[in-house]
């Protein structure tokens, strides 16, 4: 590897931070600012649930089919290059999407942001981990996490002014400045670094098969429940079906495999990530109703809904780092098992929020509650899938680790529409009222988060190793 031993406090150093939190601020930005554009979206292009389900899922299926493949990349032709290619890619998709004439046009460039997004989001913080000198890395990567966040927490915000101002398509549009402003720092000032004992063909045929598994599956759960399962449909499912369950003997026969499978050996690394697909399940179907619902039958603006789940994220930010340290002194397990059903309780009173009920009354409580309950499981998340994994799995093991969180919301949003009922609103969302599927939504969300909670309890160790919490936090 050709590392550049660069400090903090340098400006080398203050260059590359830019540069990563600029790129993947993009991308992390671009995903919470869509769900809030949705409803206007659905009026301007004349469309329904069955659509914004395909706009919010391309993308978050390109990206979570993709994203271990796109490290791999990075680390094998060059982390900057590929970082700067995934940008521009990225941003090129967000210009299609912002001129978008219909909602095919929309959902194949969400598609292709999502592909940007798998080769941007996992280089940014390779770079990071390439280039600084290890006492600094952990600062540097924990001022990347903490700026990345900012990011999502304002996001709604921003997108929620734009699309009340400007137009749904000026939430695109912004990426353009931003990015141009990250490739220009990064092809000034960001050094080339590359794996240089990556050797063998980078997995090709495995991000194939699980891409074309995932779009299978996904087609027919979204288009069964809405246009009836016809014969196009069902093959779909099945064949996609029997691409992802193929796909771990596909791994076995590949030289370097995208997913090396011996590393779910660890039961601690398999129930994580068992936990991590049950909690972002959960976030990603409720962000996507919860703003929906909030125009739809509550009739708030964009930049209101936008604004309703500000309190939540700003918890995060405010006390994750709390949170992780908590989870330091006594073990990850605790944390993982309360903060999911904390969460749940949030969703089941979220579930009563009805048309003419006040904010401060009924939706800001819910919404309180389900961030402590995400303050509690984030970062103890990510400390025990790190600590399960030996250091020469660190990249892989955080890589299926965030694949997996976008895997669990692309199918969430998929399948529990439908599980809630909300059919009728498939093709057209106009005079629709999702009062009863919302109810039912955020039920489902409940379950999944309690369920995350017992897995947590009974597969995290209580007890990280004193050398792998070191390891985890390097």
């Amino acid at each position: 590897m050709r590392a550049a031993g660069v400090r903090y406090s340098s400006t080398a150093g203050r260059w590359i931070l830019a540069t990563a939190v600029l790129g993947s601020g993009v991308a992390f930005l671009d995903s919470t600012v869509v769900n809030v554009a949705l409803p206007t979206i659905a009026r301007d292009l004349h469309t329904g649930l069955s659509d914004l389900q395909w706009i919010t899922d391309a993308y978050m299926l390109t990206l979570g089919a993709l994203i271990i493949l796109g490290g791999a990349l990075g680390d094998r032709f060059g982390r900057r290059r590929v970082f700067v290619f995934g940008l521009a890619s990225f941003t090129a998709a967000s210009v299609i999407c912002g001129g978008a004439p219909d909602t095919l046009v929309l959902i194949v460039a969400r598609a292709l942001q999502g592909v940007g997004g798998a080769l941007l989001v996992p280089g940014s913080l390779a770079i990071i981990s390439a280039c600084f000198v290890p006492h600094d890395r952990a600062r540097a990567v924990g001022l990347w996490s903490g700026l990345s966040g900012v990011s999502v927490v304002v996001g709604p915000f921003v997108g929620g002014w734009l699309i009340d101002s400007v137009s749904w398509r000026a939430i695109f549009f912004i990426n353009v400045p931003l990015a141009a402003v990250a490739i220009w720092i990064a092809l000034r000032h960001v050094p080339e670094t590359r794996d240089d004992g990556a050797v063998g063909r980078p997995d090709y045929v495995g991000a194939a098969v699980v891409s074309v598994g995932l779009a299978g599956v996904v087609y027919a759960l979204i288009d069964g429940p809405s246009n009836g399962w016809s014969a196009p449909t069902l093959v779909a499912g099945v064949v996609g079906a029997l691409l992802l369950l193929a796909f771990p003997f596909v791994e076995l026969r590949v030289h370097t495999p995208m997913v090396p499978l011996d590393i779910f050996s660890s039961r601690q690394f398999s129930g994580a990530n068992l936990t991590t697909f049950a909690v972002y399940a959960a976030l990603s179907v409720i962000t996507f109703l919860l703003v929906l619902h909030l125009q739809q039958d509550l009739h708030y603006s964009a930049l209101a809904a936008g604004t309703a789940f500000l309190p939540a994220g700003l918890l995060l930010i405010a006390f994750s780092s709390r949170s992780g340290a908590l989870a330091q002194r006594i073990g990850p397990r605790l944390p993982m098992t309360v903060g999911p059903i904390i969460a749940a309780a949030g969703l089941l009173v979220l579930a009563g929020v009805r048309h003419g009920d006040s904010y401060w009354t009924s939706v800001l409580p819910g919404v309180v509650v389900f961030g402590v309950g995400l303050t509690f499981v984030v970062a103890p998340l990510t400390a025990a899938v790190m600590a399960s994994v030996d250091q020469h799995h660190f990249g892989v093991g955080s890589a299926i680790n965030n694949a997996v969180a976008r895997i669990g919301g692309l199918l969430a949003i998929a399948v529990v529409p439908a599980l809630a009922g909300l059919a009728s609103a498939s093709t057209h969302l106009a005079g629709v009222s999702l009062n009863d599927g919302f109810t039912s939504t955020m039920r489902i969300g409940a379950g999944m988060l309690t369920a995350g909670g017992l897995i947590a309890l009974a597969t995290v160790r209580h007890i990280i190793p004193p050398e792998e919490a070191g390891g985890a936090a390097a």
